[in-house]
């Protein structure tokens, strides 16, 4: 639509005499080929002798920008320099191209090449010819600074108030457009602009408040006392009247308890009298949309609209009828008395107007009207196209919400043409209206069972088929007789698509789960599909079958089939992979109790558009991964289970992230890893010898625990030769005697020294010298303890867990940005953000709104920890943090809260 409408524009501008067709007369225009002709403008005598030839040169360059065609700096910039040749032609509509040229190309251009024409375009301002006047002043608007506006702000000021309404206007909008850099200096010229605003010209009118209203907007007493002058009827303009009419609305919306506040709604009801149709609809739009307005205060505005209803112009009636459906939410009875009105309309050419009006009958009608308007209905949606039946379908559903004893008549109507012919998200729509109604009105359960049950015998939607195979088996099971509805569930296993066969196996699991005088006949219809050709209905038949013959207790049955797994199937395997890995797998049983937590990795939304760039750019390389490093991955203390020490330590409960302790430029390079065991940690410290003509060994690290009260070393295990280029491990393990408080461990490397020949790496003494060499400090802290898991639903879970361990802080956090403070949060708690919330919408930064973040964890211990946190942008204390930490022990959820810092 951009592309067409700036093209009619440039067509008009310069009275191009051909017809618009469905096909754009330069659609097959090629880039190079126009460049090439654009030389013409270094051609002095055709820019003189044929100025047609240019005005359609520079539409062909200006179709090709707003196209999207890209231009190199040099492109763009050969083009510029051959177009600003064009201030020495005279003719008036080759000007007009020039100066549309320049203001499309100012952002694209170098902006040392469009300061060049800033002087053509201050001396077109200046002459003598109004037309360059005006555009010159457009034109440098946009392409000018601060620092360049001082040249030629007493031109602008001075144009503001002249005679012609052309060059007023457009310097004006000049005006309105340099507010957004350089306001200090716009709001010296509100003299001016006041002027303007009592021109006899209706646009300067316009265009004269909109500035005199950016200028005070920050001002509410200086702009209620400017909308209180204006609105004593010193505004011809139509156009003007509405903008004050709107900012009349914005001022009671503010405040309605201000003494100004009934002046200005007689202002609106004067303006309901106008004899501008525009200005009556704003102004009874502007009365409609008042906060708490009384249904007397409304009556002057419905029946102006009620007017409108039976205008000859559809635009009128669209407006009109909008504007009733939208307060027909919440004053069905003062819209009631023009149901006669929309009736007429119903059968209105325009479908959008007979839409509305059928949504606003829906509202407005009474509980006696229903069926009447059930049968006007049924011969308007065969009219109608699906968007606008979706529209009808949601006001069918809160029009039977509102009156439940005629649900019968509104939900038979919904079958009715959820079995004729329609798109996917009419029916989803019919669908969702008919599984909502069933919750809200017990009644209609059985009833739209049996609808659902017979669309889904010839329904094309394999989404839809799956959804409703999930609702029958939910509400199914429970009907006074469950067996009527198996005929409609084996048809889908015989007929339809293995997506759909795979939902009804589920369907017919949960049948016989729920109702067990079904379950042998369940059996065997399930048995039928051992033999499916897909593996993923196979599996089900499999499972249920197992499910079935293996459990005698009920609940356990119930529990197997209902309940949804405690992990994913992604985390499932992984935490498989690495039950596997350790020694003692064979001697402990395979359940979700027993199997290792595996902790999912957290990638921060900056790493995350990184990873994505190079992934895009490295798309052609194949990617293998060996099963040896996706073993490493799953389980990174399988060094730690080789260890006889470390045997009765049983398996451990997480690895944090390697930190390093020394610079990467150090001769000796050393990290650490902290494995987490429910009553140890063992320090895994990761050591590279950088001297080529040094070997090291018996390294150790010698660690000092700063309380002794919580921790104490119990084992070192030191790495036996550190040779050139070679990574080599040893071990320190601490029995955790206290709580889980955060504390600082001193590390000091120790080792013997031995030289060795650089060539050969022969030891070229047998006497070594022992060594030390200072590390970084280590921290234990809480977030230590805790494992990155998503625990499946977390509303439920949530729930679930109640408030009996729930701990509520707030904090303040020194950050500018609002996703850095996110970022922050998540790796203070060492938590997973789940349900997307560890990202923020461009949406809520520019909005200032609060983000709400969720996050899931393991604590050592097998603690479930959930948060629930609250982010918001203060001007005055940063980022306010409010946030809820919830688990099964109070004193795990106070350790977690405070480990924001």
């Amino acid at each position: 639509m951009l592309i067409e409408s700036k093209l009619i524009l440039l067509i008009c501008t310069h009275q191009f005499c051909f017809t618009i067709s469905t096909e754009s007369p330069y659609q097959f225009l090629e880039k190079a080929t126009v460049l090439q002709e654009s030389r013409i403008f270094h051609d002095a005598s055709v820019v003189t002798q044929n100025p047609r030839k240019c005005c359609q040169m520079i539409t062909k360059l200006l179709f090709l920008l707003v196209k999207g065609d890209t231009f190199t700096s040099m492109e763009i910039t050969e083009v510029f320099f051959g177009v600003t040749k064009l201030f020495q032609s005279s003719d008036v509509n080759l000007r007009r191209m020039m100066y549309l040229f320049i203001k499309e190309v100012a952002e694209t251009c170098n902006p040392d090449d469009v300061i060049i024409v800033t002087s053509s375009l201050t001396k077109d301002m200046n002459t003598g010819e109004d037309l360059y006047r005006a555009n010159a002043m457009r034109v440098l608007s946009k392409i000018i600074d601060a620092t360049m506006l001082g040249a030629i702000e007493r031109y602008l000021k001075q144009a503001i108030v002249d005679r012609n309404a052309f060059v007023a206007s457009s310097a004006l909008m000049a005006g309105l457009r340099l507010f957004r850099n350089c306001p200090e200096i716009v709001r010296r010229w509100i003299n001016e602009v006041q002027e303007a605003v009592s021109s006899s010209s209706d646009m300067v009118q316009y265009h004269a408040l909109s500035l005199l209203y950016k200028i005070k907007q920050h001002d509410r007493l200086a702009v209620s006392k400017t909308v209180q002058q204006l609105s004593k009827g010193s505004l011809r303009s139509p156009l003007a009247t509405c903008l004050l009419i709107r900012y009349t609305s914005n001022l009671l919306h503010e405040d309605m308890n201000s003494t100004n506040t009934k002046a200005s709604y007689q202002f609106l009801e004067n303006c309901l009298r106008h004899k501008n149709e525009m200005v009556i609809y704003e102004a009874a739009k502007a009365m409609c949309n008042l906060p708490s307005v009384e249904r007397s205060d409304l009556s002057p505005a419905i029946t102006v609209l009620q007017l409108f209803l039976s205008s000859p112009k559809p635009s009128l009636r669209f407006a009109a009828m909008r504007t009733l459906s939208e307060v027909a939410v919440m004053h069905p009875v003062s819209v009631a008395k023009c149901n006669d009105d929309m009736e007429l309309l119903v059968s209105d050419s325009n479908r959008s107007i007979a839409t509305l009006a059928i949504t606003t009958l829906l509202k407005t009608g009474t509980e006696g009207s229903i069926e009447r308007l059930m049968k006007q209905i049924s011969s308007f949606m065969s009219e109608i196209g699906d968007e606008f039946k979706i529209v009808v379908v949601k006001a069918i559903r809160e029009l039977c919400i509102k009156y439940p004893k005629k649900h019968r008549v509104m939900v038979g109507f919904l079958a009715t043409f959820l079995r004729e012919e329609g798109g996917y998200e009419f029916k989803k729509c019919i669908v969702d209206s008919i599984v909502e109604l069933m919750g809200s009105i017990t009644e209609t359960k059985e009833s739209s069972l049996l609808h659902l049950c017979e669309f889904i015998e010839d329904c094309e939607f394999s989404e839809l088929i799956v959804q409703i195979m999930h609702i029958i088996a939910s509400v199914g099971p429970h009907t006074p007789a469950p067996s009527r509805y198996i005929r409609f569930i084996f048809n889908r296993v015989i007929l339809e698509n293995a997506t759909v066969r795979a939902a009804a196996i589920s369907t017919l699991g949960s049948f016989a789960t729920r109702v067990p005088d079904l379950r042998p006949s369940m059996i065997a219809l399930l048995k039928r599909s051992l033999s499916d050709e897909d593996d993923e209905v196979r599996d089900r038949a499999v499972v249920l079958l197992k499910s079935l013959e293996a459990s005698t207790v009920e609940a356990d049955l119930k529990y197997i089939i209902d309940e949804p797994l405690p992990m994913t199937f992604a985390a499932l395997e992984r935490s498989v992979k690495a039950y596997m890995v350790h020694n003692a797998h064979s001697s402990v049983p395979l359940s979700f109790s027993t199997l290792p937590i595996v902790e999912e990795a957290y990638v921060p939304p900056v790493l995350a558009n990184n990873r994505t760039a190079a992934k895009k750019k490295s798309a052609n390389e194949p990617l293998e991964v060996s099963s040896d490093a996706q073993l490493e991955v799953v389980d990174q203390a399988a060094a730690i289970y080789k260890l006889p020490q470390f045997a009765p330590l049983g398996r451990a409960f997480r690895s944090a992230s390697e930190i390093s302790l020394t610079e990467t430029e150090m001769e000796y390079v050393v990290s650490c890893v902290k494995h987490i065991f429910p009553e140890h940690i063992v320090l895994q410290f990761n050591i590279l010898n950088t001297i080529n003509d040094q070997q090291l060994r018996d390294v150790t690290v010698n660690v000092e625990v700063s309380e002794p009260d919580f921790y104490v070393v119990e084992h070192v295990i030191p790495a036996p030769v550190a040779r050139y280029g070679e990574h080599v491990s040893c071990f320190v393990s601490l029995h955790r005697l206290g709580d889980y408080s955060t504390i600082s461990l001193t590390c000091e490397l120790a080792f013997k020294m031995f030289q060795v020949d650089p060539v050969t790496g022969e030891v070229e003494s047998k006497k070594g010298f022992d060594e030390e060499s200072a590390l970084e400090n280590l921290e234990l802290q809480t977030n230590d303890f805790m494992a990155k898991v998503s625990l499946g639903d977390f509303r439920r879970t949530w729930d679930q867990l109640g408030t009996d361990g729930e701990v509520l802080e707030k904090f303040a956090l020194q950050f500018k940005k609002l996703d850095e403070a996110v970022t922050a949060v998540i790796d203070f708690l060492g938590m997973q953000p789940v349900d997307g919330t560890g990202t923020i919408s461009a949406e809520v930064i520019a909005s200032k709104k609060p983000h709400i973040l969720h996050l899931s964890g393991v604590f050592v211990g097998n603690v479930t920890v959930l948060v629930r946190a609250q982010l918001q942008m203060d001007d005055v204390a940063g980022v306010v943090l409010k946030m809820a930490v919830r688990s099964s022990d109070k004193l795990i959820s106070q350790m977690v809260a405070e480990c924001i810092r």
